[in-house]
């Protein structure tokens, strides 16, 4: 069976997100859906703090919400719609003891979901009633958390009963699903380290390292060069962790990683997994990173990752992923308060402080953006830093401060790649914005040489030879350029319609200008721009109309002239634009954009 297709069986109606968005909790429904709530059936009597729990939920504040809704129960002790909503908002707020008390009276009440059984069984082995877990995981019913996350968890509850070869047996069911084969055998090295089959364990962990179809997980990387330290083989430790490879992850976190690996003594080196329950957690985190791949997953991965984070509170790997779920749901400030539980020591705290920066930098606060990477920038060689301070000064307006980071940040470049062309292309807007426009022109160049002439960068280099009336032909080449890799760019329609206008081609011009003006209403700079066009097209009200919403719009980019358009208003255009250029080079760059359009 696929992986996918696996999971597709999985990912049951749970209706806990699918209140607060249109596009959340689409997922598969087969044999168990927890009842919706329906406000008719909340009786009148708790409908005030029913109504708070629900505003609250709807404003994703799940840790109000779930107050409120547990007020609303102790007026309506027995109302089973608010008792299946509230376990599962426990549950994601990590609530997990309190979780497990409202799962049970649901249980109570007729509801049959599997994850009941799993909240209850979870919060057995926190308390280290393992003998408890596999008599609760044996209601289940659905055939994947019996396959799946089933054996996870019993194979960890028999660890804390001391019984490896029961816990092993466990694990034995993963062997069905062929996806399956890298985490079996990460559990299977890590119950044999646990017990010290340290010969076991290294046949099992040997599999994820030398089978290049098996991807090793940053946490396999962990877990397993940790190992290595532990059993006196360093030189290995140092090898898997200097060939290690993920583009998703910032380099800093390897770079932490392989330092720590390198400078490691045995004698210091202490296992990873120390008690079960922290074994636990590291099946929980499995299953919330293999349900997170899924589409319509993040709703249960959510959960899955809270509870493996109960089970070990300072596992921060975890906590990485619950972050980035949360960012998913755009709970930015949620996200930060668990970025803020991750300490210095951690080798995911460099990349924990730029996430927290970009949370800071999409809510708007950009002078606490800006002050928490200034902190750890001296600490810290990595280019990135640099250049999101550097972004964040440019979004301020301080180009010349901006100017400054980006500079630090190409200092800390040994080698320019082709992915470091965003950086080439900030620094290039910064110049030009600081009016040194020879070296905006220089950096845009570098920019579109590294990123093999991307849209965004020949869009704004020939806009801006455009504006500045020089080399009129390749600024025309260039915005033609953008506009077939991107013709539904706003900006890039505009500078098409803009570059049109200039040209003296009027009528073509509005095509694309309305076509900006439609995606980006708000821009002032493109309604400016559409009412000179209306205006030599003989739709002067038009015109009229546009430059006076043009005065009425923010202008963020500082291009657009307030008198010239107001007098425009009032005296309209006397003259048209006049630009020296090739007629065949135009007009063969045209060709190009109306082919483009059929």
């Amino acid at each position: 069976m696929a992986k996918f297709g696996f999971l597709g069986i999985l990912l049951v109606s749970i209706a806990l997100f699918g209140s607060c968005s249109n596009n959340i909790g689409r997922k598969a429904q087969i044999e168990e859906q927890a009842p919706a709530v329906s406000e008719k059936t909340t009786p009148q009597k708790s409908y005030g703090s029913y109504l708070a729990g629900r505003v609250a939920h709807l404003r994703r504040d799940f840790n109000k919400a779930s107050d409120y809704y547990i007020e609303a129960l102790k007026i309506d002790p027995n109302n089973p719609e608010l008792v299946s909503r509230l376990y599962l908002l426990l549950v994601s707020k990590g609530r997990i003891d309190e979780a497990a008390v409202y799962a049970q009276k649901a249980w109570d009440n007729g509801d049959r979901n599997s994850f009941i059984q799993v909240v209850m069984a979870v919060d057995a082995l926190k308390q280290g009633n393992y003998s408890q877990v596999a008599p609760i995981l044996k209601k289940t019913t659905n055939p994947v958390y019996n396959e799946f996350i089933n054996p996870l968890l019993n194979a960890w509850a028999e660890v804390g009963m001391n019984n490896p070869d029961q816990a092993l047996a466990q694990l034995d069911k993963l062997k069905k699903e062929p996806s399956f084969r890298a985490l079996y055998h990460f559990h299977r090295g890590m119950i044999n380290d646990y017990f010290n089959r340290t010969r076991d364990a290294q046949t099992d962990y040997e599999v994820i390292v030398n089978e290049e179809q098996l991807e090793m997980s940053f946490r396999a990387l962990q877990v397993i060069s940790n190992f290595y330290l532990r059993t006196d083989q360093k030189d290995k430790a140092v090898t898997i962790a200097n060939k290690y490879n993920d583009e998703k992850l910032l380099a800093e976190m390897l770079a932490k990683l392989q330092k720590n690996v390198a400078s490691a003594k045995m004698s210091n080196t202490k296992k990873i997994i120390q008690t079960p329950n922290e074994g636990a957690a590291e099946a929980l985190f499995s299953i919330a990173a293999t349900l997170r791949q899924g589409v319509g997953g993040i709703d249960l991965a959510h959960m899955f990752i809270a509870m493996s984070i109960y089970e070990n509170p300072k596992y921060d790997l975890a906590k990485l992923l619950l972050a980035d779920i949360l960012e998913n749901r755009e709970m930015y400030a949620d996200a930060n308060d668990v970025y803020d539980t991750i300490g210095k020591d951690s080798e995911a705290y460099y990349t924990v402080q730029l996430k927290k920066a970009n949370n800071l930098v999409l809510t708007q606060d950009y002078a606490a953006a800006e002050l928490l990477l200034k902190s750890i920038a001296l600490d810290s060689d990595n280019y990135q830093l640099y250049f999101n301070i550097g972004d964040i000064l440019r979004v301020k307006n301080k180009p010349e401060e901006a100017i400054e980071y980006y500079e630090k940040a190409l200092e800390k470049l040994s080698n320019p790649e082709s992915q470091h062309w965003i950086l080439y292309y900030a620094l290039g807007v910064a110049y030009e914005q600081d009016n040194q426009w020879k070296k905006a022109e220089n950096s845009f160049k570098k920019a579109l040489e590294l990123s093999d002439n991307h849209y965004m960068v020949l869009n704004y280099l020939g806009y801006s030879w455009l504006r500045r009336g020089e080399n009129i032909d390749e600024a025309f080449t260039m915005i033609v350029n953008a506009y077939n890799q991107a013709p539904n760019d706003s900006n890039v329609n505009d500078s098409l319609g803009w570059a049109l206008y200039n040209l003296g081609y009027y009528r073509m011009s509005i095509n694309y200008l309305e076509k900006a003006a439609e995606a980006d209403p708000s821009n002032a700079v493109i309604c400016d721009h559409l009412g000179d066009a209306y205006w030599f097209n003989n739709r002067k009200n038009e015109a009229g109309f546009q430059w006076r919403h043009a005065l009425r719009l923010k202008d963020d980019s500082k291009e657009l002239n307030k008198d010239t358009v107001q007098k425009k208003i009032q005296e309209g255009l006397k003259q048209e634009p006049k630009l020296t250029y090739n007629q065949e080079v135009i007009e063969k760059q045209i060709r190009l954009i109306q082919k483009s359009d059929d």
